[in-house]
């Protein structure tokens, strides 16, 4: 069977931020450990990548950006090995609070090792075709619009998920396809589910709530 994906984004929230993040990571790894429908992922920032993954050693962690650089003069930029050696196992790109060009995602894709993943992600079908085609392992589709916001993306825009299911299978079945922004509870991910996803990308839903256990136990409850 395969597992449905919960990535959760810790972006620069101060609630998932240093010592809060190991704390949410060890969160996620006890909901992960016990869960058999979901794999849940954190995304950390590098400033907190080495002390996630020693806080959480059974819980895939990915990093939020990387840089297709290679060793050398280039001062601050993300460098893949750094963060590879440091235990990540994938990264996000193209975020909608960190664009990038095509040139800078295909660049990247080039550099990294098979076994690391990546996913893009996708403001609108455009872009979502665009990525596709560079065959990362995951477009994860999030108006911008609605990142952030309180309904999900699977109640107020349905069609732009399973467009881009369409779209992204189209080019590359290889490819999956995630969706996000304002995702919160099972519901909405079973909901991103049925339109024909992998899994959703979310962020504030988990890192901003009073009992991330909690919420992350209900994100996997309808699956």
């Amino acid at each position: 069977m395969t597992k449905a994906k919960i990535i959760v984004n810790f972006k620069t929230y101060e609630s998932a931020h240093s010592s809060a993040a190991e704390n949410l990571a060890v969160a996620m790894q006890t909901v992960d450990a016990e869960c058999e429908v979901a794999d849940l992922i954190a995304v950390v920032s590098a400033f907190d990548l080495s002390a996630v993954v020693s806080a959480a050693p059974g819980l895939q962690v990915w990093v939020q950006h990387l840089d297709p650089i290679g060793f050398g003069s280039n001062t601050g930029w993300l460098h893949p090995e750094t963060a590879i050696q440091r235990g990540a196992v994938g990264t996000l790109i193209n975020h909608a609070e960190h664009k990038v060009s095509v040139e800078h995602v295909e660049s990247l894709l080039n550099q990294l090792p098979d076994d690391f993943t990546v996913c893009a992600c996708a403001a609108d079908l455009d872009e979502a075709r665009a990525l596709s085609a560079l065959s990362p392992d995951m477009v994860a589709v999030e108006p911008p619009e609605l990142i952030g916001g309180d309904v999900s993306v699977t109640s107020v825009d349905p069609s732009i998920v399973s467009d881009t299911v369409e779209v992204v299978n189209s080019i590359n079945p290889e490819v999956t396809t995630l969706c996000g922004a304002g995702v919160k509870n099972g519901m909405d991910v079973a909901k991103a589910i049925e339109l024909g996803t992998s899994g959703v990308l979310l962020a504030s839903g988990v890192t901003k709530a009073q009992d991330p256990e909690s919420v992350l136990r209900d994100l996997v409850s309808c699956l």
